[in-house]
């Protein structure tokens, strides 16, 4: 059964701004994009939680907001005292949603790993430290995380941090959903049956979106990306084309019935306003 559009559930990333002024225009694009009555707001983490004050004072702004607010929360190079210091302080802070990830270390680190080898590792801490008290979001890769070494190990990860304890999960960027659905049915069939939301990326610029996906193991199809670099330098023709693009993505989504949608904002409302209106949510 196909939701109605009212009651796909909607959920927006953002990162921590690094300047006064982007606080104040963070702040801005958070009141514009409330409009679309987000379940919730997640907020990124730097590597090795570089961070960390940064993400706890935009959670604390949203929370401050009326609005439900999940931080990042990776456990690299963290000791289980430090991960029981943290959450007794998101409990105190009236957090009951995050998301748990392994993390990455910040580049040039010399230290150890910690006592966390995986984010599946921080899951079931949390669950035996905290009981059902926190909604864990995970992180999924439709087209396999950039450093597992086959979809099938992926996969195998994936399904190890459902059954540790994860609540659902958030999908990396992509545009080919097949490789989502794909995702769906083999998570399904070993068992890990949570919600599986698709992570959204608006197109605003191309030598942006094309170095994000390419990092993160993203596929741009061919005649997307080829689109995009004959643009040029013309920003309008690269927007109206990115709207339509990924406008189409979340419309067949929503067709199939997909639980949500979680959509990183970029820390700007612009382009999630337009999709979220043609799609008429």
């Amino acid at each position: 059964m196909t939701p109605t559009n009212h009651a796909l559930p909607l959920s927006l990333e953002f990162f921590p701004p690094k300047t006064p002024e982007g606080v104040i225009k963070l702040a801005a694009a958070r009141r514009e994009l409330y409009t679309v009555k987000p379940q919730f707001c997640s907020v990124t983490y730097g590597a090795g939680g570089s961070t960390q004050q940064g993400t706890m004072q935009t959670v604390r702004d949203i929370l401050a907001e009326g609005m439900p607010a999940a931080p990042h929360f990776s456990c690299i190079g963290a000791s289980k005292a430090s991960i029981r210091d943290q959450l007794a302080q998101f409990k105190a802070e009236g957090i009951t949603r995050i998301v748990a990830l392994r993390g990455d270390l910040p580049s040039g680190y010399g230290g150890t790993a910690g006592e966390f080898r995986y984010a599946s590792d921080l899951i079931a801490f949390i669950r035996a430290e905290t009981g059902s008290y926190f909604h864990i979001e995970v992180a999924a890769y439709p087209e396999m995380h950039p450093q597992a070494r086959s979809p099938q190990t992926d996969l195998q990860a994936y399904v190890t941090k459902v059954k540790a304890g994860a609540t659902s999960a958030i999908t990396q960027l992509f545009f080919n959903t097949d490789a989502y659905f794909r995702f769906v049915d083999e998570a399904r069939a070993m068992g890990a049956d949570v919600p599986i939301v698709p992570g959204i990326m608006p197109i605003t610029n191309s030598s942006g979106i094309i170095r994000f996906a390419d990092n993160c193991g993203a596929e741009i199809p061919r005649w997307v990306r080829l689109r995009l670099q004959g643009f040029g330098d013309d920003s309008e023709s690269i927007k109206a084309f990115g709207l339509d693009v990924v406008t189409a993505l979340c419309d067949r989504l929503r067709s199939a019935g997909v639980p949500g949608m979680h959509f990183y904002t970029l820390n700007q409302a612009t382009a999630t306003l337009e999709i979220c209106k043609r799609l008429g949510i």
